[in-house]
């Protein structure tokens, strides 16, 4: 059983990200808090695997969160999955940067969101396209309209296997998604992914997305 704790504002989110959760056979929450304050101490305090945190809070945000939690609780002990509506870029970035684990817009829907809780939870790094898209935009935007020599260095070292699966990921698909359209297994794929990102030296999926666009991959 993964154990969730949910972190939002607004108690009506929360009620009805409970509902979506504790429907599903293999999740439950243990717990709830309604600011970053409070998030941070229930996740040191409660025996969780996966925080659901949402991005704008009062106090302290759930980028500040995340960052302090990440002080106390390593990827290891407690995943750290975002929840914003992802109508300001910068936001991805900051949280990449903060340490969360995975991203995932309020849009999604049940279906989507209790694999991606599940995903994180297995040790994945989850970006829905949407996150993608954003953190795409902003290192557009605020980097450079040519390449980056430096980052595209760091992907010439790619096997051209590993930098086709590298374009697809920057293209918002999932190990699946890459798997079917490329005739290989998932588990292939996940392979190829993280030889890539061992290679460039991204701690995750977000920050490999980040260099890649860098690089001058565009999706």
């Amino acid at each position: 059983m993964v154990r969730v704790i949910l972190v939002d504002d607004q108690e009506m989110i929360r009620v009805g990200l409970r509902t979506i959760i504790e429907a599903h056979p293999d999740l439950s929450v243990v717990g709830e808090a309604a600011d970053g304050i409070a998030a941070v101490r229930l996740a040191t305090e409660t025996d969780a695997d996966v925080l659901l945190i949402d991005i704008r809070m009062p106090g302290i945000d759930g980028v500040e969160a995340t960052r302090r939690i990440r002080q106390q609780r390593t990827p290891e002990v407690l995943r750290i999955l975002v929840l914003t509506t992802f109508d300001e870029d910068e936001n991805v970035l900051r949280a990449v940067q903060a340490g969360a684990d995975g991203f995932f817009s309020k849009g999604a829907g049940p279906a989507e969101l209790t694999a991606g809780i599940l995903q994180v939870a297995r040790g994945h790094n989850v970006l829905s396209p949407t996150a993608v898209n954003a953190l795409v935009a902003h290192v557009a935007e605020g980097g450079r309209a040519v390449a980056d020599p430096a980052a595209a260095s760091l992907l010439a070292s790619l096997t051209p296997r590993e930098r086709e699966i590298v374009e697809a990921i920057v293209r918002g698909l999932d190990n699946a998604q890459i798997a079917e359209r490329l005739y290989l297994s998932p588990f292939t794929v996940k392979t190829h992914a993280n030889r890539a990102m061992a290679k460039v030296g991204a701690r995750d999926r977000a920050q490999l997305v980040s260099l890649a666009v860098q690089a001058g991959i565009r999706p």
